[in-house]
């Protein structure tokens, strides 16, 4: 709109419009006579206002919160990163905590077994595809690891090195199918093959087709010629299911290991073998059965016999009885 002599007194006119309509609106109060006008533009207006105002508060309330905080804000600041700064030291703290357990037990498994061991760390794990089950580990060639030494944890049988590097070595893991270790029933002497299943049991087929076995017993491996790929006495796992038996040569069992494969951090690789078989030493003691309650029931007194009465004819004998020590 151009700056010419029309347009500036139609700019004094309405100017004077509104001020008229604001003074009759303010004396008018309830009964103003543009209350009409203004419900009927709120009716049109109202709806664009609304959204307009969800668009636009969350702006206004930050810009808001930040002229208020003033000094506030620098306090928040600091305390934020105070409270960042303490949850990863407590994280690190739990993580230490839960690794120096982790060696602790790995090293009193190996003192069990009397098996001369160096300490690793699970830096990788292998693809999953086609049941491939393997990990990385942070020792190699360079700390004396050599390819078929056995794997264990705090827990038992981790696995065997199948490739070694450097600095690094390749774990093919327990449940792997292409993994098989001899075992040896606990007590029984009963020997067995035991084959991964990725995330299901260990399959075990004992050699004796009549063994008498029930789930709950456990397993140590049997060793291996020259300890090579196994070490005697590892812990395997604990029998969980049993086939019935058929009457063939060889019997199934199925074994939970005691390593949990999903979660391994700490193992150890065997470099040196026990000088003597450790048997079943390095299993972990089974917890005492807890005592048998016995509860004795007493039958119920005779109708009308209170508890703890005894019946009329031995209260009858009893009564004389008491009178013949009464009378002089």
């Amino acid at each position: 709109m151009r700056d010419t002599r029309e347009s500036r007194l139609l700019l004094v006119l309405l100017i004077a419009i509104a001020f008229a309509l604001i003074t009759v609106d303010i004396r008018g109060g309830r009964e103003s006579p543009v209350d009409g006008a203004r419900r009927a533009a709120a009716a049109v207006f109202g709806p664009v206002e609304n959204g307009v105002a969800a668009a636009v508060d969350p702006v206004g309330n930050a810009i808001g919160a930040v002229r208020d905080s003033g000094e506030r804000h620098t306090r928040i600041a600091a305390l934020e990163k105070e409270n960042a700064e303490l949850k990863a030291r407590l994280g690190s703290d739990d993580r230490n905590r839960s690794r120096l357990n982790e060696l602790d037990t790995l090293l009193k498994t190996a003192g069990a077994g009397q098996y001369g061991i160096k300490g690793a760390q699970v830096v990788a794990i292998g693809a999953a595809q086609g049941f491939s089950w393997t990990v990385t580990i942070d020792v190699g060639a360079r700390d004396g690891i050599e390819r078929d030494m056995t794997v264990l944890n705090g827990a038992g049988l981790v696995g065997r090195v199948t490739t070694v590097g450097p600095s690094t070595s390749t774990v093919l893991l327990a449940n792997d199918p292409d993994f098989t270790v001899g075992t040896r029933m606990e007590k029984s002497d009963e020997l067995g093959f035991a084959t991964g299943q990725g995330n299901s049991p260990l399959v075990v087929q004992l050699l004796n087709g009549k063994a008498k076995v029930k789930p709950g017993d456990r397993l140590v491996t049997f060793g291996s010629s020259g300890d090579k790929p196994f070490v005697p006495g590892v812990p395997v796992g604990e029998i969980v299911r049993v086939d019935p038996a058929g009457g063939g040569l060889t019997r199934n069992v199925y074994v939970r290991p005691y390593a949990g494969f999903t979660k391994l951090d700490i193992v150890g690789v065997v470099v040196q073998a026990p000088r003597s078989d450790p048997r079943d030493a390095v299993l972990p003691r089974k917890p005492a059965p807890a005592p048998t309650v016995t509860v004795t029931a007493s039958p119920p007194p005779p109708d009308g016999q209170r508890a703890g009465q005894k019946p009329d004819g031995e209260q009858n004998q009893a009564r004389n009885q008491n009178q013949g020590d009464a009378t002089p």
